[in-house]
């Protein structure tokens, strides 16, 4: 059975930058998002994720009043948006993983007990799969490295990358 994965807006728009949402979509995972994830998108990002919300490769929840109050009554932190708070939301209510780069959601739901991953652990696994070779991985997350500060200052992110760029192989952890 494949695993529900609720995924955020950053890893949908670093899919989308690194033109690997058709792989992303072939990864045995079950991948659901929020509407409040959707609204934060744009356009051409959107209209990509509909195509595979058409075809039920990806589900899109709207929290119903029920949910809405549960969400608010949940505490989470100030600094999280509305959209990270659904998805943390209904990654705990699925029993679902939660992939997301942003620091506050993966500390919150490690301080919830919600399995999270984020970029590396979706590289890891397209080179498992063998979707990605390691040269075009290597090319893809130097290219994310590039485009995207979060991978730039965070030593232990450059370590984990460093691991799978410095050794000629991409490791599989």
């Amino acid at each position: 059975m494949e695993k529900v994965a609720i995924t955020d807006a950053c890893i949908f728009i670093d899919l989308y930058e690194l033109q690997l949402l058709t792989h992303f979509f072939e990864m045995e995972l079950e991948v659901h998002t929020t509407i409040n994830v959707m609204n934060e998108l744009i356009t051409e990002q959107r209209q990509q994720l509909q195509v595979y919300h058409s075809v039920k490769k990806l589900t899109i929840h709207i929290a119903g009043e029920v949910d809405q109050k549960i969400i608010r009554l949940n505490n989470y932190p100030r600094s999280l948006s509305e959209s990270d708070c659904s998805v943390l939301y209904f990654a705990e209510k699925h029993n679902a993983i939660l992939l997301s780069s942003d620091k506050v959601v993966r500390n919150t739901a490690k301080r919830r007990s919600i399995d999270y991953h984020g970029m590396l652990w979706i590289f890891d696994r397209l080179v498992a799969a063998g979707m990605l070779n390691r040269r075009e991985a290597g090319n893809k997350l130097q290219q994310l490295i590039r485009s995207n500060i979060v991978f730039q200052n965070n030593r232990e992110l450059v370590a984990e990358m460093e691991k799978r760029l410095g050794v000629g192989r991409w490791l599989i952890i």
